[in-house]
C-alpha cells in the first residue's frame, strides 16, 4: 500500500506542480516550439519530453542506490520514511505559497548546474534531432526545487527501481504542463497562477505527506 501511495504522490507532484514546471521549462518548451517547423513541432516537443523525462528517471536510479544502501547498512530506513512525509509537506507548502523553504534546495541545484550549463548551451538554438536529444537529456537537471525535493523523495524507496519508478511517474506528471506550454504557454500559465488553484494543489500534497506521516 506504501509503495503505491509513494508512486500515486509522485506523479500527482509532478501534476500539482504544473504551474512551476511551466515557469521553469515551459518556456524552454515555447522558444523550441518557435524554432522548428510547424509540421515537425509535435514531434520535437515529444522527444524533448521524453529525454527529459529519461533523465529524471536516471537520476532517480541513481539516488535510490544510495538511498538503498543507507537503509541496508545504516538503518536509515525509518528516517527516509519520515524525511518522505515532510517533503510531501514542504512540497505542499511551496506549491501554495504559504512557506517556500524548499528554494533552499533550488539554490544547492545551482551548483550542479553550473557545470552542466555549457553543454546545456551548446544545444541551442536547437537545428538538429541530436540537438533535441541532448536538451532533452540536459533540461531534466535544470535547478528547480521542485525536480529536486522529487529526487530527494525518490531516496527513500525501498529500492533503486522503485526510486526510479518513482521518478518516472513525477516526470509523466510534469508532462502535461511542460507539452502544452510549447503551445498555449501565455493562457495555461495564467491559468495556473490563480491563487486559489495552487492553494487547493498544494493542500493535496500536504495531505499526502500528513498521510505518510501517520502511516510511519
Amino acid at each position: 500500500m506504501t509503495d503505491t501511495v509513494s508512486l500515486a504522490s509522485m506523479f500527482m507532484i509532478g501534476l500539482l506542480g504544473a504551474g512551476h514546471c511551466l515557469g521553469m521549462c515551459g518556456g524552454f518548451s515555447a522558444a523550441l516550439a518557435m524554432a522548428v517547423d510547424s509540421k515537425k513541432k509535435p514531434s520535437i516537443l515529444l522527444v524533448y519530453n521524453i529525454c527529459r523525462i529519461a533523465s529524471y528517471t536516471v537520476a532517480g536510479l541513481l539516488i535510490g542506490s544510495l538511498g538503498y544502501w543507507g537503509s541496508e547498512y545504516f538503518l536509515l530506513s525509518p528516517w527516509l520514511g519520515m524525511l518522505a512525509g515532510v517533503l510531501l509537506l514542504l512540497m505542499g507548502l511551496y506549491i501554495a505559497e504559504w512557506w517556500k523553504l524548499l528554494i533552499v534546495l533550488e539554490r544547492l541545484g545551482h551548483l550542479i548546474w553550473r557545470r552542466i550549463q555549457p553543454f546545456a548551451s551548446r544545444s541551442l538554438p536547437v537545428k538538429t534531432g541530436r540537438q533535441v536529444l541532448v536538451a532533452g537529456m540536459i533540461w531534466g537537471w535544470l535547478p528547480c526545487c521542485l525536480v529536486y525535493s522529487a529526487l530527494a523523495y525518490a531516496a527513500t524507496a525501498a529500492t533503486p527501481l522503485k526510486s526510479a519508478a518513482m521518478r518516472l511517474l513525477f516526470g509523466l506528471g510534469t508532462a502535461p504542463a511542460v507539452l502544452l506550454g510549447g503551445t498555449f504557454a501565455t493562457g495555461l500559465s495564467r491559468w495556473l497562477q490563480r491563487s486559489a488553484l495552487k492553494q487547493l494543489m498544494g493542500l493535496i500534497l500536504i495531505l499526502f505527506g500528513l498521510w505518510v506521516l501517520w502511516s510511519g
